[in-house]
């Protein structure tokens, strides 16, 4: 079956998400060889200026079964070995590791390659009957060793030597510490839930629907979408690219990193939850929370973030490679019944915690395609813009949206910038884009729309041949706001220069 095409990917994934719809709502470096400063941590306008490589991107994936492989980490410390799992019929392969920036717009740098790597077919998967887990089995193929390798987020690219295929695998170098810098918040855990690698992700089975979907899904099997990278280059990129640009002093990490590290954004000056950022464990929220209450901003760029609630667990290759949600299913969790929380939507019982206590806002539906209009010009994220009262921007609201709804848990003040109408499955509803702040000072900006990201790279006339339709106009407003929001945040608590002026009265009547 043919790849996907990247604006193919949320179409596939959400056609099955119907439970939660509107109706509920340059120079190579030598083989083995890092480049001439990639054994050596250098600053982000040193790394911004290093040569890019422009050849990064897969021009021929070839069939599925071409080539096609997974790392045994989802994320390393810089100088921590990981283990590549590859499954090729052709003899042999390269494995070449690009770090995603901005490279005066090549996007990406090569940091390592190595050549001539023995390849060899790994069986075919098979499923646990219990909980329709796909597993591979698949033995390790090549040790990697990334000393020398820059904190960031990575392509490997793995290309069969006969020219048969290409494939990616996702990786982020992490930072082991993140005081004073502005967090990219890697979401793997979605990435996963909406894998279908094998026939089975957290939302098909092979009769397309929910009664046949996995239960759990694990990190040991490739991704099905975008020959290999997940959904990172449709919803995290074009972020990763904008924040090396404005050369931010950024760390990176992943939700699962978060979990499992108490105390890892302690000091951060902001953490990006990026465009799809649905999957959640109770730890990663906690930990969020904590930072935020402390001071750190908090910058949802994206829509339904933290949505499900989940739990980490081990695979035969190492901890946290299982990501289990039972969802409408959770009284059948064995790990539930043990006394962990129900994996099923964080709003919903038993224990409730709508993420709106957290981001302002609250996921509402999908599908919906709407115009983007800005209600508060005068906003500081708008600075610089131009706009005014009721400037639309066609498609920009996509395919799910939030919103602030003070039926649910909602911290105040709580500003709506952009207040967008839309009809969701034959109901009236709005997006709202929300700046909040909190006791401790920190600022919390939502976008309320999950094509945020996406729209960054959106630079030509709109209509079908660009991404979902927008245009040039819409992608300068995205980029401008995110530039103010990034910056602003980078600066420290954001509330205590810029607190939120409440405006639910005027902007909802009477809330």
């Amino acid at each position: 079956m043919a790849e996907p095409s990247r604006r193919g990917i949320l179409v596939l994934g959400l056609m099955a998400a119907a439970v939660t719809s509107c109706g509920n709502p340059a120079p190579h470096p030598s083989p083995d060889a890092g480049g001439p400063t990639s054994a050596q941590h250098v600053g982000p306008a040193a790394e911004r200026a290093l040569p890019g490589a422009p050849g990064w991107e897969i021009t021929d994936p070839g069939p599925s079964d071409a080539i096609e492989g997974f790392a045994d980490r989802v994320s390393v410390l810089p100088g921590e070995p990981f283990g590549l799992h590859v499954s090729t019929p052709a003899a042999a392969f390269t494995v070449s590791a690009y770090r995603l920036g901005w490279y005066d717009g090549a996007r990406a740098r090569l940091v390592w390659r190595r050549d001539h790597v023995p390849g060899g077919r790994q069986p075919a998967p098979h499923v646990d009957p219990v909980t329709r887990t796909v597993l591979t089995g698949w033995q390790r193929t090549l040790a990697v060793d990334t000393a020398g390798w820059p904190e960031g987020a990575y392509l490997l690219r793995l290309d069969a030597e006969d020219g048969s295929g290409q494939r990616y695998v996702p990786l982020t170098v992490r930072s082991a510490a993140t005081a004073g810098r502005t967090v990219v918040m890697s979401a793997p855990a979605t990435w996963q839930a909406y894998n279908e690698w094998g026939g089975y992700s957290l939302y098909n089975g092979p009769t397309g629907g929910l009664a046949t979907r996995s239960l759990r899904v694990v990190f040991d099997r490739p991704y099905d979408y975008d020959h290999g990278a997940g959904l990172f280059l449709v919803y995290e990129a074009p972020l990763v690219a904008l924040a090396e640009r404005l050369g931010l002093p950024l760390a990176y990490t992943t939700g699962i990193d978060v979990a499992r590290e108490p105390g890892l954004l302690r000091g951060a000056s902001a953490v990006l939850s990026l465009g799809h950022d649905e999957y959640w464990s109770p730890e990663q929220r906690a930990q969020v929370v904590a930072a935020r209450d402390a001071g750190t901003n908090l910058a949802i760029l994206g829509a339904n973030c933290c949505f499900r609630r989940v739990r980490f667990e081990p695979s035969e290759l190492g901890p946290d490679r299982t990501v289990v949600c039972y969802k409408d299913a959770w009284a059948q969790d064995p790990g539930h019944q043990a006394g962990a929380p129900a994996t099923t939507d964080f709003r919903a019982g038993p224990n409730a915690d709508p993420e709106s206590a957290m981001l302002g806002v609250i996921y509402d539906g999908y599908p919906v395609d709407a115009p983007y209009v800005v209600g508060s010009p005068e906003h500081w994220a708008f600075e610089g813009t131009g706009v005014t009262v009721g400037a639309s921007f066609p498609h920009l609201v996509g395919v799910e949206y939030d919103r602030v709804d003070t039926a649910f848990p909602t911290p105040r003040p709580i500003e709506v910038i952009a207040h967008s109408p839309v009809v969701c499955e034959g109901r009236a509803s709005h997006a709202d884009t929300a700046y909040s702040t909190v006791p401790s000072g920190a600022g919390v900006f939502a976008t309320g729309t999950m094509r945020w990201v996406e729209a960054l790279d959106a630079n030509g006339p709109g209509g079908g041949s660009a991404d979902h339709g927008i245009d040039a106009r819409a992608g300068d407003l995205v980029r401008k706001v995110t530039e103010n929001v990034l910056r602003t945040f980078a600066a420290g608590p954001a509330g205590r220069t810029h607190p939120a002026r409440d405006n639910l009265a005027a902007v909802y009547g009477g809330a």
